[in-house]
């Protein structure tokens, strides 16, 4: 089995009359990749994959105002997942520190039909440890849904995007305050990747993902044989971030990622531990 646990929501359900193709070397140097598309050109890219989390990206009231994002909210996404439901799995994307945050938890799940919560301490400007947020943590436990937290930097854009909100040690508060929940960091908690891998080899129910890394090829590879060395690759989670990369590309990148080190004495990452991330059932890890 094949999950990609961090891919993006289409932007439209039909064709998109204007696909605006960028390159952003601030996101992921020099690639190219489609700020809008539709449902067609999501659900075709993940042929590769059994199954797909797809994240919405619904405007924080500090972004409602930035015309240049294309925000997604939960009913978009609940609209979407339903039609392929045998294959895409739903995710919210709340900021815990909103009034309604609460309530949208309990549409979003019991209405909706989402499976997972998303939060980007980074976008939203929020501590994560904040005691509201916790609070927030417990409900979500409660309900038996897994928290995947953009833990790691971010690209310039609206708002303060604090990187003291963004260090994926933070991650220690809520996993000994809320121990029975399943929380994944998001890329690697990069670049403070040595961090995740120390958290994730502590706390047993902290889980990462490696969306958004193999197009920084030396960062990917000394992430993977860092997590090899303190024996705790079993906890990576494939993901892509699409439509940042696609999985078919990142299961090439992941399978490529020797390259680096051919003709050396560097160690090699071993072709077990790469078909073991790529296979991962992160289903079964996260109790979904």
């Amino acid at each position: 089995m094949i999950v990609d646990v961090h891919t993006h929501a289409p932007t439209s359900r039909g064709p998109c009359l204007t696909k605006r193709e960028e390159e952003r070397n601030d996101i992921a140097p020099g690639r190219t990749f489609a700020r809008e598309f539709s449902w067609e050109d999501h659900y075709k890219a993940m042929e590769p994959v059994d199954k797909a989390f797809v994240i919405g990206y619904p405007p924080s009231e500090k972004e409602r105002k930035v015309k240049d994002l294309a925000y997604v909210t939960l009913d978009d996404v609940a609209e979407y997942v339903k039609y392929h439901e045998e294959k895409l799995i739903g995710v919210m994307w709340l900021d815990p520190l909103q009034e309604t945050a609460l309530d949208e938890l309990e549409r979003g799940y019991h209405d909706l039909g989402l499976k997972v919560v998303k939060i980007g301490p980074i976008y939203d400007d929020f501590d994560p440890t904040d005691p509201i947020a916790i609070a927030f943590y417990h409900k979500i436990s409660k309900l038996g849904l897994p928290l995947m937290i953009h833990q790691a930097t971010t690209f310039r854009g609206p708002g303060p995007r604090r990187l003291s909100y963004a260090k994926p040690d933070m991650i220690e508060v809520i996993a000994h305050a809320v121990p029975d929940l399943k929380i994944v960091i998001a890329h690697m908690g990069h670049p403070w990747y040595w961090d995740t891998v120390v958290l994730i080899r502590k706390e047993p129910n902290v889980y990462t993902d490696i969306s958004a890394q193999f197009y920084r090829p030396w960062q990917f590879y000394n992430e993977i044989l860092c997590a090899v060395e303190y024996g705790v690759h079993e906890k990576i989670l494939f993901g892509t971030d699409f439509p940042i990369t696609t999985p078919a590309e990142t299961i090439a990148a992941c399978r490529n990622i020797n390259h680096l080190v051919e003709g050396t004495n560097l160690p090699k990452i071993p072709e077990e531990v790469v078909e073991g991330i790529i296979h991962r059932d992160a289903l079964a890890l996260l109790g979904l």
